[in-house]
């Protein structure tokens, strides 16, 4: 950025998660560009607290009422205002003094303030892919109609983002590439013998336990598949995913002149999160660059659906479209809480998922109230889905 661009005021929803504390990283970085106004977590108050403390924002919110007073102790005398509550969330996002709000917050969570920040106007740069998941047929519409630019966070949809610059023509498809996660040459037969500390034992990427357990069953595939879908308005068929273990091509644009663009680098959250900050200017990063000669040989593959049927399960709610990607997501997160907590095998997430789409009711139109219903029941169906 240049002088003649003001400094960007941030509000960072999840600021203790994994994308959060990254995103203060590249904060720190240009302090004369970016100022932290806002900083929200959910149950980590003493990192909030830390974080606060260091950035200095206007406001805090911890989610967790029962921890507002230890938050509120630490950082009301140095003049930061704390609230509690998701609510305080969504009102807070609409600040004037707010000029882009990163979501990071982890699943179905995330949708409520993201779509208080779209009704504010605020540009989102989006980290929370359930949000378009569960509702993308009404966030991005909802979007356009208060002129509020939604730019990608994740690094696929970013590298899909970042190729479609200066290009007057649509794409022909979107190639979204992937690790396969740590699994990838595991035999059947010994997948309902992983463990939960092998299946965050990511490959390539340090991220959230959520987020690192999808990628191992390719669920975070499929969610990614869904949120491409919605971001960039293409539909399910125009849309592919490859396997590449060495995570350095984030993903690809095919053009109908048969021209492949894509985006590389080292695996490392930050390029994507600084892109979606300073965009449309690019800043410099303190990363290590590429090396094509020390990288050597780049691969790419079909992904298994039979091992990791996931994704497979993803693709046919997108299509079936309506309330099932919603349904999908929440079982999803049911499953996924309960395989971390020793209540299910890694191989019973895929097989809850799909008995809760098959139980589920369904509505082709839904409205935002309906979306939050059915996120509501489809979690109880999976919770129960699991007891059993």
């Amino acid at each position: 950025m240049s002088e003649s661009h003001p400094r960007r005021h941030v509000a960072i929803l999840g600021s203790t998660g994994s994308i959060g504390t990254q995103a203060l990283d590249v904060i720190a970085q240009h302090p004369d560009l970016f100022e932290v106004e806002l900083l929200t977590a959910n149950n980590n108050a003493d990192l909030l607290i830390e974080q606060a403390l260091r950035f200095q924002p206007n406001q805090v919110v911890i989610c967790n009422p029962d921890l507002y007073d230890r938050v509120a102790e630490a950082l009301q005398p140095r003049m930061i205002k704390v609230f509690a509550g998701i609510e305080s969330v969504c009102d807070l996002v609409g600040s004037p003094d707010i000029d882009i709000v990163l979501t990071a917050m982890v699943g179905f969570s995330g949708l409520r303030p993201t779509i208080a920040a779209l009704e504010a106007g605020k540009a989102i740069a989006l980290a929370n892919k359930e949000t378009l998941v569960a509702a993308g047929s009404l966030v991005m519409p909802l979007a356009r109609r208060h002129q509020a630019p939604v730019i990608p966070v994740d690094s696929e949809h970013s590298a899909i983002f970042q190729c479609l610059q200066g290009e007057r023509v649509k794409p022909s498809k979107l190639i979204l590439t992937g690790s396969g996660g740590p699994f990838r040459t595991m035999p059947a037969a010994e997948m309902a013998d992983i463990t939960r500390e092998a299946a965050l034992n990511h490959p390539r990427w340090k991220m959230g336990a959520k987020v690192t357990i999808d990628s191992a069953t390719l669920m975070n595939k499929g969610l990614e598949f869904i949120e491409a879908r919605w971001l960039f308005d293409m539909a399910p068929e125009e849309i592919e995913v490859v396997i590449h273990p060495q995570s350095i091509i984030h993903s690809m644009v095919r053009f109908s002149d048969g021209c492949v663009m894509a985006q590389l680098s080292n695996p490392d959250m930050r390029l994507p999160i600084q892109y979606a900050l300073s965009y449309p200017y690019r800043l410099p990063l303190a990363m290590e660059p590429l090396d094509l000669i020390r990288t050597g040989c780049l691969s790419f593959e079909e992904p298994d659906l039979e091992r990791f049927p996931c994704l497979a399960i993803a693709q046919s709610a997108l299509k079936r479209g309506g309330m099932a990607p919603c349904t999908m997501n929440a079982a999803n997160e049911e499953a996924v809480a309960a395989f971390l907590e020793g209540r299910i095998r890694f191989t019973e997430i895929p097989e809850i998922i799909q008995k809760t789409l098959d139980k589920a009711g369904f509505e082709e139109k839904p409205d935002l109230e309906t979306i939050y219903s059915t996120n509501f029941e489809s979690r109880r169906i999976a919770a129960e889905l699991i007891a059993r």
